[in-house]
């Protein structure tokens, strides 16, 4: 389901197949999907709630003749934006996570905007934004230079949080920050997480009892799956799904999932063997064409596997993942910079202990870098990100500092060092909306929206194949629940997700409540990249290396180096591949088409 519309009175085309809302207004949308329309008394304002959204019929019906609340966006569970169209404008409220992002661009005297910033592209005729390529390729640890920018030149990512007027004259957007999640006291952190939580996956339930869910055995899937389980209708039951390798049942993933599975009584476990055909990096230029490159490009040929066999051996239509958990529950390393800053040093020390026993680093040096991380602005730290971005060698991970540097490659081209060098100086010149929040906080914000906007990516590739893949952990009321957690009651940096364990102690085994690992897949991993090789080092003479991004017979070297199972980082090289697959199906894809035809409205929305 894609959406979109004009701020401008004058006659704009629409996309091949879409429908209006309503007649007379400039918002359509192609596809189905979930979407609610509200008028105002008159006629003369109209507004959209875009995605799944748990308010009620009453309460939606209250928006129509009224000044929107600040927390329209999330208020309610969900991942949804809300859109105000009246004659003067067009008013775009973003939820703060970008789990249902917006992109707008000028067009035609005034603002389009749509939630497909390939939609908008094929309008335009916008080209690829290579400096966004380049931030995403060489540099995924620094979601903060991508900025909004999307990956197609003028086509920008509506800020997360806002309330954003795109006047009809085409004059500048009016960008106001509604977000901001300031510490909230109150009840213990695992009974509020465990609340949004239950909350975003009932809403899930509801809307469809016969979905499905992931049941990998770890923790986050775990809880998506019981709690999905125990919300369902009376008759109804969970296909709950473990992928294994095949003729292994033995592996304590398994093992987990089959605990969770019997305690719950209401989950039919299925399990789905991996083969060859599974392997990572097997075909990944055949993954569909979408906004950006999604995270799951290497694993495609598996997800293509198992989205094909739910939808064929139970009618799968509805699916549930535990994805963002990690981003969402996850306390960054300059959580100790916080609270030296605060004053809790003998916490500080306490944690910085138990971080360097798993990190095998010295106490010492963590605490001398979270002291100069405390004295540290975000702003600070960008100037000297800008100054040091694509120095060689440099790893920071791990490391207690603002925006950890992943090494720079040896295949890199001179070119990419200079837009991630622009990049950072756009980053120093940009208005921050969240000034003065804790460091941890402001570190989490940047990497979840970057988690959530992708996953709608990831959303694209089961869509082909008629599922609704659902990321509960991504919704902005569990996002907003979470960052809220005031200093004094988040977690230690070396404890592993004790909220969720204590939000969901009396529903999962206990062996698993207990696990801090999981399964790992390297083996597959290196082994689907010695199976594919040959097509892997095809791609080096690809779009990147035309781009002037990359030197082809040097990324090829560490490709049969990293297949051979030589130590080195692999982040850049699966970005690169990652970035490639999807640039070889953006161009072998038709663009969308526009047209001038009347679409026709949708009485019924």
């Amino acid at each position: 389901m894609i959406f979109g519309g004009f701020s401008t009175t004058r006659v704009t085309p629409r996309p091949h197949g879409s429908r209006l809302f309503a007649e007379g207004s400039r918002c359509w949308r192609l596809g189905d999907g979930s979407a609610t329309m509200v008028t105002g008394q008159g006629g003369a304002r109209r507004v959209l709630v875009l995605g799944l959204c748990g308010a009620s019929d009453f309460e939606l019906s209250c928006l129509a003749d009224t000044t929107l609340p600040p927390d329209v966006a999330w208020r309610w569970p969900g991942a949804y934006a809300v859109v105000e169209e009246t004659a003067d404008s067009v008013v775009v409220h973003t939820d703060p996570a970008a789990a249902h992002p917006v992109y707008a661009t000028r067009y035609a005297g005034g603002w389009a905007w749509s939630t497909s910033a390939r939609m908008l592209a094929s309008l335009t005729g916008a080209a690829i934004d290579t400096q966004r390529l380049a931030c995403a390729v060489f540099l995924p640890s620094v979601p903060a230079l991508a900025g909004t920018r999307s990956f197609f030149a003028d086509i920008e990512l509506l800020n997360p949080g806002h309330r954003i007027e795109l006047p009809a004259d085409g004059g500048s957007a009016r960008r106001r920050p509604v977000w901001r999640p300031e510490p909230l006291a109150g009840r213990h952190p695992g009974l509020k997480l465990h609340d949004a939580l239950a909350a975003a996956v009932a809403l899930r339930t509801t809307a469809d009892p016969d979905l499905s869910s992931d049941l990998s055995g770890g923790l986050d899937s775990s809880s998506v799956a019981v709690l999905a389980a125990d919300s369902l209708p009376a008759g109804h039951r969970l296909n709950a799904v473990t992928v294994h390798p095949d003729g292994n049942q033995a592996g304590a993933d398994l093992r987990y999932a089959r605990l969770v599975a019997t305690r719950s009584g209401r989950i039919d476990h299925c399990l789905l063997p991996l083969t060859g055909d599974h392997l990572p990096y097997t075909a990944i230029t055949e993954i569909p064409v979408t906004d950006e490159p999604p995270p799951s490009t290497l694993t495609r040929a598996r997800l293509t596997a198992q989205f094909i066999w739910m939808r064929d051996e139970f009618g799968t239509r509805t699916h549930l993942t535990g994805d963002g958990g990690d981003s969402v529950l996850f306390q960054p390393p300059i959580h100790l910079a916080d609270l030296i800053r605060h004053r809790r040093l003998r916490r500080a020390v306490s944690e910085a202990t138990g971080w360097a026993r798993l990190r095998h680093t010295g106490v010492p040096l963590l605490l001398r870098d979270a002291t100069r991380a405390a004295r540290t602005s975000r702003t600070q730290a960008l100037h000297r990100l800008a100054e040091t971005v694509g120095t060689p060698g440099r790893n920071d991970h791990g490391t207690v500092i603002w925006f950890p540097l992943v090494p720079f490659p040896a295949w890199a081209e001179p070119p990419a060092r200079y837009l991630l060098v622009q990049a950072g100086r756009e980053a120093v010149a940009a208005e921050d909306p969240l000034t003065g929040l804790d460091a941890s906080v402001r570190v989490l914000v940047d990497e979840i929206r970057e988690i959530a906007r992708t996953a709608t990516a990831d959303a694209a590739l089961a869509a082909v194949h008629g599922i609704d893949l659902q990321n509960p952990f991504l919704d902005s009321a569990v996002v907003d629940t979470v960052l809220r957690t005031p200093l004094d009651q988040r977690p230690a940096l070396h404890r592993y997700k004790p909220h969720l364990a204590s939000a969901m102690v009396r529903l999962l085994p206990t062996e698993l409540v207990a696990r801090t690992t999981k399964g790992s897949f390297d083996t597959d991993h290196y082994a689907g990249m010695r199976a594919n090789l040959q097509d892997l080092t095809n791609l080096a003479d690809g779009y990147l290396a035309a781009l002037g991004l990359l030197h082809p017979a040097r990324f090829r070297h560490h490709l049969r180096q990293a297949a051979a199972g030589l130590p080195m980082p692999l982040a850049t090289i699966e970005q690169a591949l990652a970035a490639e697959a999807w640039l070889a199906t953006y161009h072998r894809a038709p663009a969308p088409d526009w047209t001038y035809d009347q679409a026709r409205s949708n009485p019924d929305d």
